[in-house]
Protein backbone atom coordinates (compact mmCIF):
# COMPACT_ATOMS: atom_id res chain seq x y z
CA UNK A 1 0.00 0.00 0.00
CA UNK A 2 1.36 3.56 -1.29
CA UNK A 3 1.23 6.39 1.27
CA UNK A 4 0.97 9.71 -0.89
CA UNK A 5 2.27 12.86 1.29
CA UNK A 6 1.62 16.51 0.36
CA UNK A 7 3.50 19.49 2.16
CA UNK A 8 3.16 22.96 1.09
CA UNK A 9 6.14 25.14 -0.16
CA UNK A 10 6.00 28.86 -0.51
CA UNK A 11 8.18 31.39 -0.79
CA UNK A 12 8.49 35.10 -1.76
CA UNK A 13 10.75 36.10 -4.33
CA UNK A 14 11.67 40.01 -5.83
CA UNK A 15 10.45 41.74 -9.46
CA UNK A 16 14.16 39.97 -10.87
CA UNK A 17 13.06 36.26 -9.66
CA UNK A 18 15.68 36.29 -6.50
CA UNK A 19 13.73 34.10 -3.78
CA UNK A 20 14.26 33.64 0.12
CA UNK A 21 16.33 30.65 0.59
CA UNK A 22 14.44 27.33 0.45
CA UNK A 23 15.02 26.69 4.55
CA UNK A 24 14.96 30.10 5.94
CA UNK A 25 10.74 30.16 6.49
CA UNK A 26 10.82 27.05 8.69
CA UNK A 27 13.93 28.50 10.56
CA UNK A 28 11.49 31.77 11.02
CA UNK A 29 9.12 29.55 12.50
CA UNK A 30 11.03 27.55 15.08
CA UNK A 31 12.96 30.68 15.68
CA UNK A 32 9.64 32.12 17.19
CA UNK A 33 8.89 29.07 19.27
CA UNK A 34 12.34 28.43 20.83
CA UNK A 35 13.24 31.84 21.13
CA UNK A 36 16.56 31.14 19.70
CA UNK A 37 18.20 30.90 16.75
CA UNK A 38 20.68 28.11 18.17
CA UNK A 39 18.01 25.99 19.13
CA UNK A 40 16.00 26.91 16.15
CA UNK A 41 19.13 25.46 14.08
CA UNK A 42 19.39 22.23 15.82
CA UNK A 43 15.50 21.57 15.50
CA UNK A 44 16.64 21.66 11.50
CA UNK A 45 19.45 19.80 11.94
CA UNK A 46 21.27 23.12 10.60
CA UNK A 47 24.41 23.96 11.93
CA UNK A 48 24.70 27.66 13.24
CA UNK A 49 26.84 28.94 10.71
CA UNK A 50 24.21 27.98 7.94
CA UNK A 51 21.11 28.79 10.03
CA UNK A 52 22.60 32.85 10.58
CA UNK A 53 23.98 32.42 6.62
CA UNK A 54 19.80 32.01 5.64
CA UNK A 55 18.72 35.20 7.75
CA UNK A 56 21.92 37.04 6.11
CA UNK A 57 20.50 36.03 2.85
CA UNK A 58 16.84 37.03 3.68
CA UNK A 59 17.64 40.37 5.05
CA UNK A 60 19.66 41.03 1.87
CA UNK A 61 16.56 40.27 -0.02
CA UNK A 62 14.62 42.28 1.92
CA UNK A 63 16.90 44.89 2.48
CA UNK A 64 15.61 44.67 6.31
CA UNK A 65 16.35 43.27 9.03
CA UNK A 66 14.07 39.38 10.35
CA UNK A 67 15.92 38.73 13.54
CA UNK A 68 17.11 40.74 17.07
CA UNK A 69 20.14 38.80 18.80
CA UNK A 70 20.89 40.10 22.55
CA UNK A 71 23.64 38.16 24.32
CA UNK A 72 21.80 35.80 27.18
CA UNK A 73 18.02 37.25 26.05
CA UNK A 74 18.21 34.82 23.03
CA UNK A 75 17.06 35.43 19.31
CA UNK A 76 13.35 37.26 18.51
CA UNK A 77 11.60 38.07 15.23
CA UNK A 78 10.99 41.75 13.37
CA UNK A 79 7.95 42.52 12.90
CA UNK A 80 8.69 41.03 9.23
CA UNK A 81 10.30 38.05 10.77
CA UNK A 82 6.94 37.62 12.75
CA UNK A 83 4.57 38.10 9.92
CA UNK A 84 6.78 35.47 7.49
CA UNK A 85 6.44 33.11 10.23
CA UNK A 86 2.91 33.74 10.89
CA UNK A 87 2.26 33.89 6.95
CA UNK A 88 3.32 30.05 7.31
CA UNK A 89 1.26 29.24 10.46
CA UNK A 90 -1.82 30.40 8.43
CA UNK A 91 -0.99 28.19 5.11
CA UNK A 92 -0.53 25.04 6.90
CA UNK A 93 -3.53 25.49 9.60
CA UNK A 94 -5.56 26.36 5.83
CA UNK A 95 -4.34 23.76 4.03
CA UNK A 96 -3.98 20.55 6.23
CA UNK A 97 -6.72 18.75 6.09
CA UNK A 98 -7.15 19.76 2.17
CA UNK A 99 -3.83 18.04 1.41
CA UNK A 100 -4.54 15.28 3.63
CA UNK A 101 -7.90 14.67 1.49
CA UNK A 102 -5.70 15.16 -1.76
CA UNK A 103 -3.08 12.65 -0.72
CA UNK A 104 -5.75 10.06 -0.11
CA UNK A 105 -7.64 10.39 -3.12
CA UNK A 106 -3.94 10.24 -4.91
CA UNK A 107 -3.66 6.85 -2.97
CA UNK A 108 -6.56 5.44 -3.83
CA UNK A 109 -5.71 6.44 -7.62
CA UNK A 110 -2.54 4.76 -7.69
CA UNK A 111 -3.21 1.50 -5.74
CA UNK A 112 -6.27 1.60 -9.08
CA UNK A 113 -3.30 2.09 -11.39
CA UNK A 114 -1.53 -0.54 -9.76
CA UNK A 115 -4.10 -2.96 -9.34
CA UNK A 116 -3.41 -3.09 -5.60
CA UNK A 117 -6.67 -4.34 -3.12
CA UNK A 118 -8.47 -0.40 -2.70
CA UNK A 119 -9.13 1.02 0.73
CA UNK A 120 -11.51 -1.45 2.86
CA UNK A 121 -13.10 1.48 3.78
CA UNK A 122 -14.44 5.03 3.14
CA UNK A 123 -14.75 7.59 5.43
CA UNK A 124 -15.64 11.23 4.87
CA UNK A 125 -15.85 13.29 7.92
CA UNK A 126 -16.33 16.65 9.20
CA UNK A 127 -12.59 17.84 10.15
CA UNK A 128 -11.80 17.50 13.96
CA UNK A 129 -8.36 16.87 15.98
CA UNK A 130 -10.32 13.57 17.64
CA UNK A 131 -10.65 12.20 13.89
CA UNK A 132 -7.45 13.56 13.19
CA UNK A 133 -5.99 11.60 15.82
CA UNK A 134 -7.98 8.49 15.03
CA UNK A 135 -6.81 8.92 11.36
CA UNK A 136 -3.61 8.78 12.47
CA UNK A 137 -3.76 5.77 14.81
CA UNK A 138 -5.46 4.05 12.01
CA UNK A 139 -2.49 4.69 9.27
CA UNK A 140 0.26 3.89 12.01
CA UNK A 141 -1.77 0.10 11.86
CA UNK A 142 -1.70 -0.12 8.89
CA UNK A 143 -5.55 -0.21 8.09
CA UNK A 144 -6.24 0.78 4.46
CA UNK A 145 -8.55 3.51 5.09
CA UNK A 146 -9.30 6.39 2.51
CA UNK A 147 -10.22 9.37 4.21
CA UNK A 148 -11.64 12.38 3.50
CA UNK A 149 -12.49 15.54 4.98
CA UNK A 150 -15.77 17.51 4.44
CA UNK A 151 -18.74 19.51 5.96
CA UNK A 152 -20.66 17.49 8.18
CA UNK A 153 -23.69 18.13 5.66
CA UNK A 154 -21.60 17.06 2.50
CA UNK A 155 -20.07 13.90 4.78
CA UNK A 156 -24.08 12.72 5.31
CA UNK A 157 -24.92 12.95 0.90
CA UNK A 158 -21.79 11.07 0.43
CA UNK A 159 -23.00 8.32 3.00
CA UNK A 160 -26.83 8.38 1.66
CA UNK A 161 -24.77 8.91 -1.88
CA UNK A 162 -23.30 5.23 -2.05
CA UNK A 163 -19.79 7.70 -1.84
CA UNK A 164 -18.68 6.31 1.50
CA UNK A 165 -19.37 3.70 3.85
CA UNK A 166 -18.63 6.42 7.26
CA UNK A 167 -19.72 9.82 7.73
CA UNK A 168 -18.29 11.66 10.86
CA UNK A 169 -20.73 14.30 11.91
CA UNK A 170 -21.15 16.82 15.03
CA UNK A 171 -24.64 17.59 16.71
CA UNK A 172 -24.98 20.12 19.24
CA UNK A 173 -26.02 18.92 22.94
CA UNK A 174 -28.97 21.27 24.02
CA UNK A 175 -31.71 23.79 22.63
CA UNK A 176 -30.28 23.84 19.21
CA UNK A 177 -30.33 20.11 18.42
CA UNK A 178 -33.42 19.68 16.74
CA UNK A 179 -32.31 22.56 14.47
CA UNK A 180 -29.43 20.35 13.76
CA UNK A 181 -31.00 17.15 13.42
CA UNK A 182 -33.62 18.80 11.09
CA UNK A 183 -30.70 19.81 9.02
CA UNK A 184 -29.55 16.56 8.65
CA UNK A 185 -33.05 14.25 8.35
CA UNK A 186 -32.87 15.21 4.33
CA UNK A 187 -29.56 12.87 4.00
CA UNK A 188 -30.31 10.60 6.41
CA UNK A 189 -33.91 9.51 6.92
CA UNK A 190 -34.45 5.73 5.91
CA UNK A 191 -30.87 4.93 6.06
CA UNK A 192 -30.03 1.60 8.42
CA UNK A 193 -27.44 3.07 10.18
CA UNK A 194 -25.08 2.83 13.59
CA UNK A 195 -24.21 5.57 15.21
CA UNK A 196 -20.23 4.86 16.58
CA UNK A 197 -19.20 7.58 19.28
CA UNK A 198 -15.68 9.06 19.17
CA UNK A 199 -15.95 12.40 21.99
CA UNK A 200 -18.40 14.89 23.21
CA UNK A 201 -15.96 18.29 22.85
CA UNK A 202 -16.56 22.29 23.33
CA UNK A 203 -16.76 25.03 20.76
CA UNK A 204 -16.60 28.48 21.96
CA UNK A 205 -15.06 31.60 21.36
CA UNK A 206 -11.09 32.27 20.41
CA UNK A 207 -10.22 35.64 21.80
CA UNK A 208 -6.72 37.12 21.68
CA UNK A 209 -4.60 36.36 25.04
CA UNK A 210 -6.11 38.32 28.46
CA UNK A 211 -9.46 38.64 25.86
CA UNK A 212 -9.00 42.30 25.97
CA UNK A 213 -12.15 43.33 24.32
CA UNK A 214 -14.16 41.41 26.78
CA UNK A 215 -15.69 38.90 24.90
CA UNK A 216 -17.58 36.67 26.94
CA UNK A 217 -20.70 35.87 25.11
CA UNK A 218 -22.22 35.27 21.38
CA UNK A 219 -23.72 38.92 21.73
CA UNK A 220 -20.58 40.68 22.90
CA UNK A 221 -19.41 39.69 19.16
CA UNK A 222 -22.30 42.45 17.91
CA UNK A 223 -20.58 45.52 19.84
CA UNK A 224 -18.80 48.17 17.65
CA UNK A 225 -14.98 47.80 17.37
CA UNK A 226 -15.31 44.05 17.61
CA UNK A 227 -14.09 42.25 14.19
CA UNK A 228 -14.69 38.21 13.61
CA UNK A 229 -13.49 35.64 12.06
CA UNK A 230 -16.14 33.06 10.93
CA UNK A 231 -15.79 29.62 9.81
CA UNK A 232 -16.70 28.54 5.43
CA UNK A 233 -20.48 28.49 4.49
CA UNK A 234 -21.50 25.07 4.85
CA UNK A 235 -19.50 23.81 7.68
CA UNK A 236 -20.80 22.48 10.78
CA UNK A 237 -19.57 25.00 13.03
CA UNK A 238 -21.22 27.35 10.86
CA UNK A 239 -23.89 25.98 10.99
CA UNK A 240 -23.75 26.02 15.15
CA UNK A 241 -22.97 29.36 15.02
CA UNK A 242 -25.76 30.79 13.25
CA UNK A 243 -28.05 28.18 15.03
CA UNK A 244 -27.08 29.69 18.21
CA UNK A 245 -27.09 33.49 17.16
CA UNK A 246 -30.64 32.88 16.22
CA UNK A 247 -32.11 30.91 19.73
CA UNK A 248 -30.34 34.28 21.63
CA UNK A 249 -31.88 36.85 18.89
CA UNK A 250 -28.29 37.85 17.77
CA UNK A 251 -28.44 39.34 14.58
CA UNK A 252 -25.58 37.97 12.04
CA UNK A 253 -25.17 41.04 10.23
CA UNK A 254 -24.64 43.39 13.51
CA UNK A 255 -21.14 41.06 13.43
CA UNK A 256 -18.33 42.85 11.49
CA UNK A 257 -16.44 40.18 9.59
CA UNK A 258 -19.34 37.08 10.07
CA UNK A 259 -19.35 36.94 6.25
CA UNK A 260 -15.31 36.02 6.18
CA UNK A 261 -14.71 32.24 6.60
CA UNK A 262 -11.61 30.15 7.02
CA UNK A 263 -11.73 26.59 6.03
CA UNK A 264 -10.55 25.34 9.34
CA UNK A 265 -10.29 25.77 13.09
CA UNK A 266 -6.94 26.07 12.63
CA UNK A 267 -6.85 28.85 10.30
CA UNK A 268 -9.43 30.56 12.27
CA UNK A 269 -7.16 30.41 15.24
CA UNK A 270 -3.83 31.68 13.55
CA UNK A 271 -6.38 34.26 11.96
CA UNK A 272 -7.48 35.54 15.39
CA UNK A 273 -3.39 34.95 16.93
CA UNK A 274 -1.87 37.02 14.28
CA UNK A 275 -3.82 39.89 15.31
CA UNK A 276 -6.32 40.08 12.14
CA UNK A 277 -9.32 39.68 14.24
CA UNK A 278 -10.65 39.88 17.91
CA UNK A 279 -12.53 37.17 17.83
CA UNK A 280 -13.47 33.52 16.23
CA UNK A 281 -15.65 30.58 16.87
CA UNK A 282 -14.49 26.94 17.07
CA UNK A 283 -12.82 24.21 18.71
CA UNK A 284 -10.46 24.48 22.00
CA UNK A 285 -7.28 22.53 20.75
CA UNK A 286 -6.00 25.03 18.12
CA UNK A 287 -6.95 28.32 20.37
CA UNK A 288 -4.81 26.56 23.25
CA UNK A 289 -2.13 25.29 20.41
CA UNK A 290 -2.08 29.81 19.12
CA UNK A 291 -1.81 30.62 22.69
CA UNK A 292 -5.21 32.38 22.87
CA UNK A 293 -7.97 32.51 25.17
CA UNK A 294 -11.05 29.99 24.91
CA UNK A 295 -14.95 30.66 26.46
CA UNK A 296 -16.68 27.70 26.14
CA UNK A 297 -19.61 28.22 24.46
CA UNK A 298 -21.33 25.09 23.30
CA UNK A 299 -21.03 21.07 23.48
CA UNK A 300 -21.46 18.85 21.10
CA UNK A 301 -21.23 15.15 20.28
CA UNK A 302 -18.71 13.71 17.81
CA UNK A 303 -19.65 10.33 16.12
CA UNK A 304 -19.32 8.39 13.08
CA UNK A 305 -22.42 7.02 11.19
CA UNK A 306 -21.78 3.88 9.53
CA UNK A 307 -23.98 1.61 7.08
CA UNK A 308 -25.13 -1.72 9.20
CA UNK A 309 -24.05 -3.88 6.52
CA UNK A 310 -20.41 -2.14 7.04
CA UNK A 311 -20.27 -3.25 10.77
CA UNK A 312 -18.92 -6.80 10.98
CA UNK A 313 -16.10 -5.52 8.16
CA UNK A 314 -12.40 -6.16 9.30
CA UNK A 315 -11.98 -2.93 8.42
CA UNK A 316 -14.75 -1.27 10.88
CA UNK A 317 -13.78 -3.71 13.53
CA UNK A 318 -10.17 -1.87 13.52
CA UNK A 319 -11.80 1.72 13.82
CA UNK A 320 -14.16 0.60 16.72
CA UNK A 321 -10.93 -1.60 18.34
CA UNK A 322 -9.16 1.37 17.90
CA UNK A 323 -11.43 4.17 19.61
CA UNK A 324 -12.14 1.19 22.87
CA UNK A 325 -8.29 1.17 23.45
CA UNK A 326 -7.42 2.29 26.30
CA UNK A 327 -4.13 4.25 25.54
CA UNK A 328 -6.02 5.87 22.43
CA UNK A 329 -8.61 7.32 24.53
CA UNK A 330 -6.22 8.57 26.65
CA UNK A 331 -4.80 10.52 23.73
CA UNK A 332 -8.11 11.64 23.18
CA UNK A 333 -8.51 13.32 26.52
CA UNK A 334 -5.30 14.93 26.18
CA UNK A 335 -7.19 17.14 23.41
CA UNK A 336 -8.81 20.54 25.06
CA UNK A 337 -12.41 20.69 25.84
CA UNK A 338 -12.66 17.00 24.52
CA UNK A 339 -14.25 13.58 26.68
CA UNK A 340 -13.51 10.30 24.96
CA UNK A 341 -15.35 8.53 27.74
CA UNK A 342 -17.88 6.50 25.23
CA UNK A 343 -15.55 6.58 22.86
CA UNK A 344 -16.08 3.08 20.83
CA UNK A 345 -19.93 2.77 21.71
CA UNK A 346 -22.18 1.34 18.82
CA UNK A 347 -25.75 2.51 19.23
CA UNK A 348 -28.29 2.46 16.70
CA UNK A 349 -28.82 5.88 15.07
CA UNK A 350 -32.62 5.95 15.48
CA UNK A 351 -32.00 4.85 19.06
CA UNK A 352 -30.09 8.10 19.87
CA UNK A 353 -31.90 10.09 17.68
CA UNK A 354 -35.37 8.92 17.06
CA UNK A 355 -36.26 11.91 14.75
CA UNK A 356 -33.68 11.25 11.97
CA UNK A 357 -35.81 7.40 11.90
Amino acid sequence: MKQVSIVPVWTIQDAQGAQLPARLIELLVQVSETGSLQSAARVLDLSYRHAWALVRQGEALFQAPLMRMERGKGSTLTELGARIAWADRRIHARLRPVLQTLSSELAEELRSVLQEVPAALRIHASHGFAIERLRERLAGDGSQIAFSYASSSAAAAALRDGDCDVAGLHIPIGPVEPAALAHYLRWLRGLDLQLVDIAVRRQGLMVRAGNPKELFALADLARPGVRFINRQPGSGTRFLLEQLLAAQHVAATAIAGFEQGEYTHAAVAAHVASGMADAGFGLEPPARQFKLDFVPIATERYFLLCRADAMATPALQAVLQALRDPAFRQVLAALPGYDPAAAGRVTPLTQVYPMLG
